[in-house]
């Protein structure tokens, strides 16, 4: 076997696999382009925020069910009031403190 022949055939191969690699590499570059561009994909920044808007809403009606069950008519009391009672029962179990995302969206549950 001569090095001629084998540069040869190696050319030939090159030649026959090269569509598939430049394929291959354009796939890998536009492929996340696209799929993010589709909204296929979820940041971690952006599934932080859902997660944390979820448990917001989740523990505002926790505290809008308990605040209610302490007042009948919410809806009737002034913003001040509303507010401090949103602030009393929007503490939930093992926090010392109530969030201020939560107590803002229990008063406006509470208002309505």
């Amino acid at each position: 076997m001569t090095t001629a022949t084998m540069m040869d055939r190696a050319t030939a191969k090159w030649d026959e696999i090269k569509p598939i690699v430049f394929a291959l590499a354009i796939g890998l570059v536009a492929g996340p382009l696209i799929s993010n561009w589709a909204g296929w994909q979820v940041t971690s920044g952006s599934a932080q925020k859902q997660l944390h808007a979820g448990l917001v809403d989740l523990e505002a009606k926790y505290c809008e069910i308990a605040a209610r069950a302490d007042v009948s008519e919410p809806g009737k009391l002034d913003w001040n009031a509303r507010s401090e009672l949103a602030k009393k029962w929007s503490v939930m179990p093992g926090s010392k403190e109530a969030s201020y995302d939560v107590t803002s969206a229990c008063a406006s549950k509470l208002a309505s």
